[in-house]
């Protein structure tokens, strides 16, 4: 028997109090061959937690497609995906969600959010070069809203401006079902020479372990059981489990991190994420097949007397684990004191899997790592799944029994302004697109920000996509087109699709109607990865957005996806650039309104499917449009997405400052043509005399295209009727979100 056996044992109340479910209780004491202590108990609560172990949606995350042809690491296997871009250099890249946390205190949520997604990807050994997230909150006229926002969307500018490492890009979503649980989704892409990558891993007995970067203090908690479970009336009991961040100190944990790596005396690097200590010991000892011993009492901590579970749980930010080669202390220590971080031997690297930790020379803890991690010991768990009562009700939508409003441009206006269609310049007027000296955001107006990569002719595409409703709707169709609108703003801003990584953000899995969403979206998002040959790195399970008076939010599977822009030359941008362009769309005009802006915020009808979506179809398209990018015969490239063909164009104008004029067609309901969101739509501009190449290049693709009008100065027409200038557009469109803030 362990001789940490002899503390006090857990009892079946605590385990309850912290989560664990009474069969898991009963697999511990198995595993162990007694009953857990206290501290032993902390340990498998935290690693056991659905935010670390992914015990109910591991099933379904495996049968993702998780291998291609550029990817030098498959899913799970690191801290984030990695992707070979050629010219010796790979880039690293991650989505994941700080949701609870940014609920209860928004700005410390979304900055430590940030700070956590940036520091799995230097700990690979890559420099962060962008950063992109994924908001979603309740109604905007409600003041709890306004607080959240205007907290989280500080917390991520202030922390990344700091931190030095540009936002490019983003979604920002409004919708009641987001009002007790809004979501926080923080994505990093960084750069590495593939020669110079780091792996989470402890290996080589006798190996020296560190602990660097901030001191460690009772912040953030049992962070990893909070993210875990509902949020309800109490959830402000758990402040403690909310951490602080420090840019600065993580600035100074990256230069010095890069700089020690370059030693070659580092054997594994992890960061200290969720469940701090004690999810980096075990997850890089059972990786390495190792064993380590650690000494509590050497972490250097920010408060006196913390307890040993304390210290094994703390959330504290910027920190790192280490393991190094025996004998190259002195040259680590040397990096680490330059920058002025701790940097304290807290074990060693042991024979056999056995994770032992002591304070002040006493065994407080004693397991077996593999036990922790999955794979090993840790849970799985298939749910019972039931499709929702609303789904039929969605699919009895009848757009016939929707009355045609008179005033068209009066519904546009109204739309324009809307909060998920507008411009979101007030938040992303807080984030710095520009610092950085070395890799920077080209800045131009393209569906996917466009980001220099240093030491290459090449350039990165990356966005963050996902239509929330549509994935409530149908999620088997939701999910295809979260993907598909990714890679289809990829491919308009000159890039080549090549892998993602997904933040999947659902309500409670133990009940049967959202696991049914979750099963399905996944699903329906294998398909598109399939289709489009973008495998998933990896990413994060967010359960329990969801609370007693709220209910689930939508099932909302955040998609991050980049690609590689193998030439800038032909990236167009979505711009209109001159007038009398031809104005094309490419892709199927559909009778659908389903889902869109247009008819839940104007008509407020909630019940429809999904809009028109067919994936060959979208894989045609982007074809089409790929060939007429390579080819250089078009001016600009925009998805129709959310408000559908008159806010595409309008966008459009917008950022060249043109108008144009455009005739709806006569075969389709007009609200339909103008807002209706049928996917798999482009509008690109042609110029005159390229007009023959353009239709020659089309009539090789399978996919519909229809000239539907012509750039023009500054004034817009429809069918002939003068809807004003664009100025008087983009004045709505600039200013609303502010206005109701």
């Amino acid at each position: 028997m362990s001789t940490a056996a002899h503390l006090e044992l857990a009892t079946p109340e605590q385990a309850k109090q912290l989560g664990i479910r009474d069969e898991e209780f009963e697999k511990i004491k198995e595993i162990l061959g007694r009953t857990p202590n206290f501290n032993e108990l902390s340990i498998y609560s935290v690693m056991w937690s659905e935010h670390c172990s992914y015990k109910n949606s591991i099933k379904y995350l495996k049968q993702l497609p998780r291998k291609g042809k550029h990817l030098l690491v498959e899913a799970g296997e690191e801290n984030a995906g990695l992707v070979d871009l050629g010219d010796g250099l790979a880039c690293a890249f991650k989505i994941e969600s700080h949701n609870h946390p940014s609920a209860l205190e928004p700005y410390q949520g979304a900055a430590t959010g940030v700070g956590g997604i940036h520091r799995d990807i230097f700990t690979m050994g890559a420099r962060p070069i962008c950063a992109l997230n994924s908001l979603r909150f309740g109604d905007l006229k409600n003041e709890r809203t306004k607080y959240l926002l205007k907290g989280v969307v500080k917390g991520i500018g202030d922390y990344g401006n700091c931190f030095g490492v540009p936002t490019v890009a983003g979604e920002v979503y409004f919708d009641p079902v987001y009002q007790t649980n809004p979501l926080v989704n923080a994505m990093s892409v960084g750069i590495v020479k593939t020669n110079e990558t780091v792996s989470a891993i402890s290996q080589g007995v006798g190996n020296p372990v560190y602990i660097v970067g901030s001191s460690t203090g009772k912040d953030g908690i049992h962070g990893a059981a909070f993210a875990s479970k509902d949020i309800t009336e109490d959830s402000a009991k758990d402040l403690p489990a909310v951490q602080v961040g420090d840019p600065f100190q993580e600035k100074l944990l990256l230069e010095a991190s890069l700089e020690v790596i370059k030693t070659g005396a580092v054997v594994g690097m992890q960061d200290m994420g969720a469940a701090g200590i004690t999810c980096s010991t075990s997850e890089m000892s059972a990786k390495g097949k190792s064993g380590m011993k650690v000494h509590l009492d050497k972490v250097p901590t920010r408060q006196s007397n913390m307890k040993p579970w304390e210290i094994l749980l703390s959330e504290s930010q910027e920190r790192m684990l280490i393991v190094v080669k025996k004998g190259s202390e002195k040259e680590v220590e040397a990096v680490f004191e330059k920058w002025d971080l701790h940097c304290a031997i807290i074990g060693e690297v042991t024979a056999g899997d056995r994770l032992e930790y002591f304070m002040d020379g006493q065994l407080v803890a004693d397991v077996p790592a593999e036990s922790l991690v999955l794979g090993g010991g840790a849970p799985v768990y298939d749910r019972e799944f039931k499709e929702p009562a609303y789904f039929a009700a969605n699919k009895k939508f009848d757009i016939s029994q929707i009355e045609q409003p008179e005033d068209l441009k009066k519904v546009a206006r109204e739309l324009a302004g809307r909060p998920n269609i507008a411009s979101k310049k007030w938040v992303f007027e807080q984030y710095d697109s520009m610092v950085g000296v070395a890799n920077t955001s080209t800045n131009r107006p393209t569906d996917a920000a466009i980001v220099r990569v240093l030491g290459s002719r090449k350039h990165l595409a990356v966005t963050v996509d996902c239509n929330a409703r549509y994935v409530y709707a149908d999620p088997l169709v939701g999910g295809q087109i979260a993907v598909a609108e990714a890679a289809r703003n990829i491919v308009c801003s000159g890039g080549e699709p090549s892998a993602i990584t997904n933040c999947l953000n659902f309500g409670n899995p133990y009940i049967p109607e959202v696991y049914w969403q979750f099963v399905n979206a996944l699903k329906g998002m294998g398909l598109a990865c399939e289709a489009f040959d973008t495998p998933v790195t990896g990413g994060n399970v967010s359960f329990y957005n969801q609370s007693t008076e709220g209910g689930a939010v939508f099932p909302t599977p955040t998609i991050g996806m980049m690609g590689v822009v193998e030439d800038i030359e032909i990236v167009t941008g979505l711009d209109f650039k001159k007038s009398g362009d031809r104005i094309y769309v490419i892709g199927e005009m559909k009778n659908d309104i389903a889902s869109s802006e247009y008819l839940v915020g104007y008509h407020g009808v909630e019940e429809s499917p999904a809009p028109f979506f067919d994936l060959k179809t979208e894989v045609q398209v982007q074809r089409a449009v790929k060939e007429l990018l390579n080819e250089q015969v078009i001016q600009s490239a925009h998805d129709i997405s959310e408000g559908g063909l008159f806010v595409t164009l309008m966008e459009s104008a917008m950022a060249g400052k043109r108008g144009f004029e455009i005739e709806t067609d006569v075969d389709l309901r007009k609200d339909a043509f103008l807002f209706g969101e049928a996917q798999s739509r482009v509008v690109v501009t042609v110029k005159p005399e390229k007009e023959n190449q353009f239709l020659d290049l089309l009539a090789q693709h399978e996919v519909d295209f229809n000239n539907i009008g012509v750039v023009t100065s500054a004034m817009i027409f429809v069918d002939k009727e003068r809807w004003g200038t664009i100025a008087d557009w983009k004045e709505i469109y600039d200013n609303a979100l502010e206005k109701l803030l």
